[in-house]
């Protein structure tokens, strides 16, 4: 039986959905909210918006040997809802799937961020039993607020990433 690691976390911002949307659209822009745990960011391809548009990143978490993972937008549904999905760890044997959903709330946006990934072998599982679930859900609550001051006030944005193969 496969354990399937979830992270359901919310926050609201001060801002259009819209407007929200569009900065989450470009998968380029992750990196300006996630960059503190995650490094190294490169984008799959020129393009960085809406569906199709990848990047590739490596987790800085603690006691990951096999840090490195992907992500594509399989979903873009303007302007409710964007999906990603992509694999990471020991030979990318680990599917990952995030979402933000995106509802109008009191004249700004509600966004809801998921995680989900699925171990496949007992050392990946005993990896996020251990570490990876709760430093993922800390780390991805610290990233919502990122998003929030990044969105509403246009400050502490982070690096954007490189076209892989090029600096």
């Amino acid at each position: 039986m496969r354990r399937v690691t979830q992270i359901s976390l919310s926050i609201d911002i001060d801002r259009p959905r819209e407007e929200v949307f569009a900065y989450l659209a470009d998968i380029a822009n992750l990196a300006e909210f996630h960059d503190y745990y995650l490094a190294d960011w490169h984008l799959t391809r020129a393009d960085s918006h809406g569906l199709g548009a990848g990047v590739r990143f490596r987790a800085k978490a603690p006691l990951n040997r096999f840090a490195w993972a992907d992500i594509g937008y399989a979903e873009v549904a303007e302007p409710e809802r964007i999906v990603g999905r992509g694999a990471g760890g020991k030979f990318n044997r680990v599917p990952i799937s995030a979402s933000y959903e995106l509802s109008e709330r009191d004249g700004g946006t509600r966004v809801e961020y998921r995680l989900r990934t699925e171990p496949k072998l007992p050392s990946d599982r005993i990896w996020e039993l251990a570490i990876g679930h709760g430093w993922l859900k800390r780390k991805s609550r610290r990233s919502l607020h990122r998003l929030k001051g990044i969105v509403e006030h246009e400050r502490n944005r982070g690096t954007r990433p490189t076209i892989a193969g090029l600096r």
